[in-house]
């Protein structure tokens, strides 16, 4: 099994965030995982993508040249990292956020609505974590159940609220790919 994803939004939206619980999901269920974080001149609103290994081989580079999926977060990010993913391969786009359509026929295509997810479950602010849930159930890279049980390992200062809240997100994330 090997998974390369990049996640990529603006600086704010926990793009680098959700790759950091990603990498520690994959470290606690045994694989071998690379983290290789990139930001833009600013942070909040600026430009924000983290490229993510997942692995039950070595993991010989943190560089990923053809994607096998691309968590995009707005639009921009669809715009630059579309033409990186592999045929064949999968990628999830923050419909809330991202109106432009790909233009790729040769991968598999998901769309959630995670700002309109998180704001239900209770922030706008958790649509990242509502991805990661979409993500781990379209790909199978780290079971939902460690993603969850790394969430208070990685947000070591979150208050017990927002540890209930991202565990609902993540959920919500995985049901609407179920659907």
């Amino acid at each position: 099994m090997y998974q390369g994803v990049i996640i990529a939004g603006f600086g704010g939206q926990g793009v680098v965030s959700m790759g950091i619980l990603l990498a520690y999901s994959g470290m606690v269920d045994g694989k071998n995982v690379t983290f290789f974080p990139a930001y833009g001149a600013e942070m909040r609103g600026g430009t924000a993508n983290c490229t993510v290994v997942v692995s039950s081989e070595e993991v010989a580079s943190p560089v990923v040249s053809r994607l096998d999926t691309l968590v995009v977060m707005n639009e921009p990010s669809l715009l630059k990292f579309e033409p990186q993913v592999k045929p064949g391969g999968r990628l999830i786009i923050n419909s809330s956020l991202v109106n432009a359509k790909p233009k790729r026929t040769d991968i598999k295509i998901t769309y959630i609505p995670a700002n309109e997810i998180a704001k239900e479950v209770g922030s706008t602010k958790i649509a990242n974590m509502v991805m990661m849930g979409a993500y781990a159930e379209l790909t199978g890279a780290v079971p939902i159940a460690t993603i969850k049980e790394s969430i208070p390992k990685v947000y070591t200062r979150a208050k017990k609220e927002i540890v209930e809240m991202n565990y609902k997100a993540v959920d919500r994330g995985a049901e609407a790919v179920k659907k």
